[in-house]
């Protein structure tokens, strides 16, 4: 055969047809490293809504500070006996933190941080029953401690009773160890009185959670961090016709609303925020409920 003829071809080599697939796999699983790794907005933090949906809270907004990430370490475990979240029936899995519940349901959450007189929380109680509404009490553990009958009170009304620490001390500037000791404190006593640490939890001194309250919150055996996307102000006392009118003009469908035991003007509040829960066609129901199937 002539130096210039052509060679017969030759069939492929199976190892450099195998090196060449190894060399694609491994390019298209880097791209795909990539876009879940991607960067946030600038100057954003990405905050989970339960219908999948996200909003963004811009850096320094009121309530905290720039949210950091969860850490990619395991959280710490806890010495001795680990609790669980009992979660309702047919609850969807959440994510670690949410500010509002599903937009286009009629139905929102009116939310109270718990402590204060019993018998003013009675008197809130009781204004909420008559208007037909339930609510989320999200109770601080000393006080409940000191006034057990009170954790029945709230579940006897079809209310539900969650974690707000055990002292109510500023969380996010706490370290790991003392910040899961606030949460597990809490938990314990609600497991005393009755029989579930809770479903939900809510950091005290702070409307969103920090990546070392998410992790000992969920060490503690709370899966979600709750926060909220109405804050009515009735804390700083400014009067029942202002903390309706915070409430009214700003809620709707899917609306965690933070309120306070404790304010007389917030119990005074309660029917004209409900009178205009009716006139909007939303129903006040409790966390479980709202985000329920």
């Amino acid at each position: 055969m002539r130096q210039d003829e052509a060679s017969p071809p030759q069939p492929p080599d199976p190892a450099a047809s195998l090196d060449r697939r190894g060399a694609l796999r491994a390019a298209v699983l880097a791209l795909a490293a990539a876009s879940v790794t991607g960067c946030e907005p600038h100057g954003h933090n990405r905050l989970a809504s339960v219908d999948g949906a996200t909003t963004t809270r811009p850096e320094g907004a009121s309530g905290s500070k720039s949210r950091p990430r969860p850490s990619a370490e395991p959280a710490p475990r806890a010495s001795g006996p680990q609790t669980s979240a009992p979660r309702a029936s047919g609850l969807p899995t959440l994510p670690p933190e949410i500010t509002n519940g599903p937009r286009d349901r009629s139905a929102i959450a009116l939310t109270f941080h718990g402590q204060g007189d019993p018998a003013q929380v009675r008197a809130l109680l009781g204004e909420l029953e008559r208007g037909g509404a339930r609510a989320t009490v999200l109770a601080v553990g000393s006080w409940l401690a000191d006034t057990p009958e009170t954790a029945r009170r709230i579940l006897d009304g079809g209310h539900e009773l969650g974690n707000h620490t055990q002292n109510h001390g500023d969380l996010a500037s706490m370290s790991a160890d003392e910040a899961f000791a606030e949460i597990d404190a809490c938990a314990t006593v609600l497991k005393r009185l009755t029989g579930s640490i809770g479903t939900w939890f809510r950091p005290s001194m702070t409307q969103y959670s920090t990546a070392t309250i998410r992790a000992q919150a969920a060490r503690a055996g709370y899966a979600t961090c709750l926060s909220y996307d109405l804050d009515s102000l009735d804390n700083t006392d400014p009067g029942a016709e202002a903390v309706a009118r915070t409430v009214s003009d700003s809620v709707r469908g899917g609306s965690i609303v933070s309120m306070h035991c404790g304010h007389d003007g917030t119990v005074a509040a309660i029917p004209a925020i409900l009178e205009r829960l009716r006139q909007l066609k939303l129903r006040p129901v409790t966390m479980t409920e709202l985000v329920g199937p």
